[in-house]
C-alpha cells in the first residue's frame, strides 16, 4: 500500500485529489494538509511515502516545505503537481528534492501512475516539464556526468543493472542511483525511454 499525504491550499482540490487517488487498492490517502507548514507537521505525524504537493501555498510554499521534508525524512518521495510549468520554478523544485513533477490539469490515471512510479524510485516528469527542462539544455551537451553518460550507454546497449554494474566495477545500487538522476535530468520515466533518448542525443564514442 502507497501512503500518500496531499497538499494544496484549496479545499476542493484536496478532496478531488484524495479521491482520485484512493479509488485505487493500491494507494491510500492517510492525510491532507493546506499548506507547506501543516505538510512537514503531518509528515512527522504520519507514516508517509509519497506527498503529493502543490506549489503555490500560504504560510509555507511547495518549494520550501518540499526541501523540510526531504531534510527531515529523506526516505518520503515527493511529487510536485501544480499548474506552473516556468523553467525556474520547476526546476527550484526539483533542486529541492521533489522526485516527479506534473501539471494539474493530468489525466487521473497518468496522476495516479506517477504516484507508482515516484514510490518505486522513479522520476515521472510531465512531457511539457521535460520539455521546459530540454528546452535550457545547450544541443551540444547531455547534462549529464561522464559516469551517468557511461551508464546510460549501457542501458542503450540493452545491459540490465546487474550487468552495468559488473562492467563499470560499480554495486547495483549506485547504478540504480545514477538510472534516478539520469532519468530526471532527461526527462523520461522508463529504461526504454532512456535508451532511445540516447541513440538520438549522445555522441557516438570516440576509439
Amino acid at each position: 500500500m502507497i501512503r500518500v499525504l496531499v497538499v494544496d491550499d484549496h479545499a476542493m482540490v484536496r478532496e478531488g485529489l484524495a479521491s482520485v487517488l484512493t479509488s485505487e487498492r493500491d494507494i491510500e490517502v492517510v492525510a491532507t494538509a493546506a499548506n507547506g507548514a501543516d505538510a512537514v507537521t503531518a509528515v512527522g505525524e504520519h507514516a508517509i511515502d509519497v506527498v503529493v504537493m502543490d506549489l503555490s501555498m500560504p504560510v509555507m510554499d511547495g518549494i520550501a516545505a518540499t526541501r523540510a521534508v526531504r531534510a527531515v525524512t529523506p526516505g518520503v518521495r515527493v511529487l510536485v503537481l501544480t499548474s506552473f510549468s516556468d523553467r525556474d520554478r520547476v526546476r527550484r523544485a526539483i533542486e529541492a528534492g521533489a522526485t516527479g513533477y506534473q501539471l494539474k490539469d493530468a489525466e487521473p490515471a497518468d496522476l495516479r501512475a506517477a504516484v507508482r512510479s515516484v514510490a518505486a524510485g522513479h522520476a515521472p516528469l510531465d512531457p511539457r516539464v521535460a520539455g521546459v527542462l530540454l528546452a535550457v539544455t545547450p544541443a551540444n551537451s547531455s547534462g549529464l556526468s561522464a559516469r551517468e553518460e557511461e551508464v546510460l550507454r549501457l542501458v542503450a546497449e540493452g545491459l540490465a543493472n546487474k550487468q552495468i554494474a559488473a562492467s563499470l566495477g560499480i554495486s547495483e545500487r549506485t547504478v540504480k542511483a545514477h538510472l534516478g538522476s539520469v532519468f530526471r535530468e532527461i526527462g523520461v520515466v522508463d529504461r526504454t525511454s532512456a535508451a532511445l533518448w540516447a541513440r538520438d542525443n549522445l555522441a557516438p564514442e570516440v576509439g
